[in-house]
């Protein structure tokens, strides 16, 4: 089966119903293995029993809730919560824009001490290389690298950088690259995301998608005023030049053996749980992965990104049955991944 490596399970104050619809979602579409990047206290005995097989789930690893500008205003508020989310027994800790760099720091080391990995957004006052040198267990969304191929000078970044597709030195590509791999540090690119957001698609022509009928009328109503938006301000040349370097990215981090993870960050704006994921496996290729080698992302990579290899990853007798039965080669063709004729999780059809 597939992994969402940035996935979102309904926060705290959700229902069970909403939060098992979203788990059924990843299920159904052969997603074994979700990575919860913004947890709660109710997450964590939903972890444990959808690992025992009680409820319909993928298998679930949580982070804690954010580190980010508000929640972790001091080096002591940071460590205080480094300790209470290692008691807790969270999986790892999520890291959001905002962290000044004496606070990250502080967390940093007592992540280290506490030997609980952290993972997520490269705030600003950190930047990329400081995230390689602290050894974030994953940088999610490619977050900190445009900002680190802007050239001296550069203003500050918004949205990813996307207002810096003017001031880019790609000759700096191989060298973010092989820091990157030097550090062991995992991407988690949530390509689909970008996609989504500035990508050429009409939103209303993305609204006739077919799993948008798992989306509430008035809340796809708000994701097309969102893309709009979102796209008004930036000309069609910068959006494709944002993307095209992204892609560029990928395909470099790969070839360079930076290890990638494959997480869309669904349900995000019009990443519907489990089926963004396909979409995500869909952008790696378009980036330059063979098919296989972006399957790989989301299953053999995954187990060994979490040293699991012994029972799961691969299919083999005596391992975790997580599979995915399809209709079609994806080899072939990566669409193919979505026309799922069966799912088995945990041994569980």
């Amino acid at each position: 089966a597939l992994s969402e490596m940035h996935a979102h399970i309904p926060p705290g104050n959700a229902t069970d119903a909403e939060i098992a619809r979203v788990l059924t979602l990843y299920a159904v579409n052969g997603i074994g293995t979700v990575r919860g990047m913004l947890g709660a206290p109710k997450h964590l005995p939903l972890r444990d029993r959808a690992n025992r097989g009680e409820i319909l789930s993928p298998w679930i690893y949580t982070s804690g809730p954010s580190f980010n500008g508000s929640s972790a205003p001091s080096p002591d508020a940071a460590v205080q919560m480094v300790k209470d989310q290692k008691a807790a027994g969270y999986d790892l800790l999520k890291i959001h824009p905002g962290v000044k760099r004496d606070v990250f720091d502080a967390m940093a080391a007592a992540a280290h001490a506490a030997g609980i990995p952290f993972a997520g957004h490269v705030p600003l006052d950190v930047g990329l290389m400081r995230a390689l040198e602290a050894r974030y267990a994953t940088i999610d969304h490619i977050d900190g690298y445009l900002e680190a191929l802007a050239r001296e000078g550069a203003s500050g970044s918004q949205m990813f950088g996307l207002n810096l597709t003017g001031v880019l030195d790609e000759s700096r590509i191989p060298s973010l690259v092989d820091a990157t791999r030097k550090a062991g540090v995992w991407i988690v690119p949530t390509e689909a995301l970008f996609q989504h957001w500035v990508g050429p698609d009409d939103p209303e022509t993305m609204k006739t998608w077919p799993e948008m009928q798992y989306v509430p009328k008035d809340e796809l109503a708000k994701w097309v005023e969102s893309k709009k938006k979102m796209t008004s301000g930036v000309t069609p040349t910068e959006r494709a030049r944002f993307l095209e370097v992204r892609g560029r990215l990928i395909q470099a981090l790969h070839a360079g053996g930076a290890g990638l993870l494959l997480g869309s960050d669904g349900p995000q704006l019009w990443n519907v749980p489990g089926f963004s994921v396909h979409r995500e496996l869909r952008y790696l290729v378009q980036a330059g992965l063979t098919p296989y080698q972006a399957i790989e992302t989301g299953t053999r990579n995954v187990a060994v990104f979490y040293g699991t290899t012994a029972d799961r990853g691969t299919i083999a007798q005596g391992k975790r049955a997580d599979l995915i039965l399809l209709e079609a080669n994806p080899l072939a063709d990566i669409g193919n991944s979505a026309k799922i004729g069966a799912v088995v999780l945990g041994g569980r059809l």
